[in-house]
């Protein structure tokens, strides 16, 4: 028996309008009190359910189903290799939260826990990323809704200089000069975090930074190679996705954020090794004394390796929580092989769950994967895409707090 949903339903654009479809709420209830068999009375939740959306449009989960709908959003998320602990997902209700104010104290918060530098509890467990996920208010049919531009909550600026070159991150100049707009300045360095704009319906937007104590950085160095830490790089901790949007049983949570734990090649191989990102595999060959004179001395392979190498070994020395590809891919067949035993499918997309390094080298390379839409999911919308991309020209001055 496969997992129940709309896995056979291709994802249609999201019609924030529209009134919860009453199928996909009863898809999500019967597979929730499945899998919990002591959720209580399904039939009675059913009718409850059915009639709030007839007399309302929408209807209101209960914590217990928010949370296990969140997990199940992680298990169906088919580009993610690192799905083995979908179970432990921590899930934090911050559906009550509606100033700006109330919802960055909820985004610092998840940043607190996902890092384990929450003083309120084991202060010694700085470093140990925990997979987490803060769930706010969710869109109800008709109405505007609250959302975080950012793609994630930490992310470095990029700038764009008069000789054409960026400093910091490509990919993030156009936003970096969209906050520049509505005031904000950064210091114009490789690795400045931009602030946090927040949009909620009564009160526009609004502009904050990110504490520097709750940005953990691990600033890189190579196991064998001195020069490496002259490089001056670094990277941050928490990869929390900020604007995606969180579908349980027909209701979506624009303002989800959620991490994991970094895989080292998602840092190594891509941000700083991407052409359109840091594109330091020039920098780190040269200083190797490489032969970059041909594309068949490997060169890049090469720098690629050792770029990687120091990312994990930096993070180990730092004591912060990643993960390697080898293992993580490891883990990823470990999960199918428990969906199978447990009679369900794994959605898995091949380009995103084979590593960005040495893919053939891993476990996940050679074999086929079911690709589907199964729901609770996670889906970036257009106008989110946009807005984390270029920020919006619509946008007026924001308060800066």
């Amino acid at each position: 028996m496969g997992t129940p949903g709309y896995r056979d339903h291709p994802v249609a654009d999201w019609d924030p309008d529209a009134p919860i479809d009453w199928r996909e709420a009863e898809d999500f209830l019967r597979q929730y009190h499945a899998e919990n068999p002591g959720a209580g009375d399904l039939a009675a939740r059913l009718a409850a359910v059915y009639v709030e959306i007839v007399s309302t449009g929408t209807y209101e989960h209960t914590a217990e189903e928010v949370t296990y709908g969140a997990k199940l959003a992680w298990r169906n998320a088919s580009r993610c290799i690192g799905r083995l602990y979908w179970r432990s997902l921590h899930v934090v209700d911050r559906r009550a939260a509606r100033t700006p104010h109330e919802i960055y104290d909820g985004l610092i918060r998840h940043l607190e826990i996902a890092s384990g530098i929450d003083a309120r509890h084991d202060a010694g467990r700085r470093g140990n990323i925990r997979p987490v996920l803060t769930v706010f208010a969710p869109a109800k049919p008709g109405r505007p809704y609250a959302r975080v531009w950012n793609d994630q909550l930490i992310r470095y600026a990029g700038y764009r200089m008069t000789d054409g070159t960026t400093v910091g991150d490509p990919a993030q100049a156009e936003f970096t000069e969209s906050m520049e707009l509505l005031g904000w300045k950064g210091r114009e360095t490789p690795f400045d975090v931009l602030p946090l704009v927040i949009e909620t319906p009564d009160h526009g937007l609004h502009m904050y930074d990110v504490p520097a104590d709750v940005v953990i950085e691990v600033p890189l160095a190579h196991p064998e190679y001195d020069w490496f830490a002259e490089l001056g790089l670094r990277w941050y901790a928490v990869p929390a996705i900020a604007n995606q949007r969180l579908s349980i049983g027909g209701i979506s949570y624009p303002l989800a954020p959620f991490n994991g734990w970094y895989m080292g090649t998602e840092i190594g191989a891509r941000n700083l090794a991407d052409t359109d990102r840091y594109n330091l595999l020039p920098v780190v060959g040269q200083r190797l004394g490489l032969d970059m004179s041909s594309e068949t001395t490997l060169w890049r392979d090469r720098a690629l390796v050792e770029l990687n190498r120091a990312v994990l070994h930096s993070y180990a020395r730092a004591g912060v929580r990643m993960s390697d590809h080898h293992t993580e891919a490891a883990r990823f067949v470990e999960h199918v092989r428990r969906e199978q035993k447990a009679g369900r499918e794994v959605p898995a997309d091949w380009s995103w769950i084979v590593p960005p390094m040495s893919g053939a080298a891993t476990p996940v390379f050679h074999r086929y994967f079911h690709e589907a839409d199964q729901r609770p999911n996670f889906y970036l919308d257009e106008d989110a895409r946009l807005l984390a991309r270029y920020g919006a020209a619509r946008a007026s001055q924001p308060q800066r707090l």
